[in-house]
């Protein structure tokens, strides 16, 4: 052992020195890979052939040492002792490598599905990553597995910057997508807002002109014509007379007075003349205020077609409702035609 220490000082000197890991960039890996294929090829020579010396060598000399092949036992078959769980091995640098660029192939490849699944614009014409160079470099990986570690080195530098490099873009992808789709979610709630701001001063001019007219109309009774009233009606009955006197006993209910009493005779004389059983044949309105269709009045009772008190009742919340009082629909009946 000293002598050969002594003689070839230069080969331990050498064997130290090649164990040094190659690193980090894929330029240096590439140089070195290229360097590499004739020494590859004649270690895998140098190893099949020793392979097959021994196994046709072995058997020979254990034959002749023995006698017999009967007590021959190849030592690839003794039985693996167990290992437990937690003397489970940790991944190889080469398997952590095949493992994280698989990882960033599929993020790569999922970030471009969901954006185009997304149909938004994330700020650049290309929503894809090419994976194809990781992908050589981790099935040269695989098969340089076999090699001895010194040569497969390589190989793992080079697939470890490959997949940073297409975990960046994959990550600057998805970094553009979340951006899109919170600029989106923000127009969106922007644009509801303005919608709704818009609908509600609408809505809120649109009752502010109402109430508008409504007062203007229920001060200007006095433009009104004379309302013909009349005599001798009693609450009940059906004559233009009854159906009066039956709408005078209802006004105090909405708060009405005599004034708005004044309107309301002219309205519906103009409508129907007080006649429960006045129809519209061009238009289908019938009955005192003249609901079209007539059968409206059957929300305030069954027998509207028969019943004066039935059509001022439902009359008379027709024009609360829409106008505030009589005198507000006499004022829209007589610039329009109708109420």
């Amino acid at each position: 052992m000293a002598h050969f220490a002594d003689t070839e000082p230069g080969f331990l000197m050498r064997s130290h020195t090649s164990l040094l890991p190659a690193r980090r960039t894929l330029r240096r890996a590439e140089r070195r890979l290229r360097r590499r294929p004739v020494l590859v090829a004649a270690t895998l020579a140098i190893g099949v052939l020793a392979t097959a010396g021994f196994t046709t060598a072995a058997p020979a000399s254990q034959a002749e040492a023995s006698g017999s092949l009967t007590d021959f036992a190849l030592a690839s078959y003794a039985t693996a002792p167990s290992v437990s769980a937690e003397e489970v091995p940790a991944p190889t640098a080469v398997e952590k490598a095949v493992a994280d660029a698989t990882a960033a192939v599929t993020a790569a490849t999922t970030v471009t599905t969901d954006i185009a699944a997304s149909g938004l614009d994330v700020g650049t014409p290309d929503t894809t990553v090419d994976t194809t160079e990781l992908e050589g470099a981790v099935d040269q990986l695989q098969r340089a597995q076999s090699l001895p570690a010194i040569y497969s080195a390589d190989f793992t530098d080079a697939v470890t910057v490959l997949t940073a490099s297409v975990s960046e873009q994959a990550q600057g992808l998805r970094g553009k997508l979340d951006a899109a789709i919170a600029l989106k979610a923000q127009q969106e709630a922007e644009e509801k807002a303005r919608q709704e701001a818009e609908a509600a001063a609408a809505a809120k001019a649109a009752a502010e002109a109402e109430a508008a007219a409504a007062k203007k109309s229920s001060g200007s009774s006095s433009a009104a014509p004379r309302p013909v009233y009349a005599t001798g009606g009693a609450v009940g009955g059906t004559s233009p007379a009854d159906a009066q006197a039956t709408a005078r006993a209802m006004l105090g209910g909405y708060g009405w007075g005599d004034d708005q009493f004044g309107c309301l005779v002219s309205l519906w004389q103009k409508e129907s003349g007080w006649n429960y059983q006045a129809y519209n044949r061009g238009s289908g309105a019938y009955g005192i205020p003249q609901a079209l269709p007539g059968s409206k009045m059957s929300s305030a009772g069954a027998d509207w077609q028969t019943n004066p008190a039935t059509q001022i009742a439902w009359g008379l919340g027709y024009i609360s409702g829409r106008y505030g009082s009589p005198c507000g629909a006499w004022s829209h009946s007589q610039s329009t035609g109708w109420y």
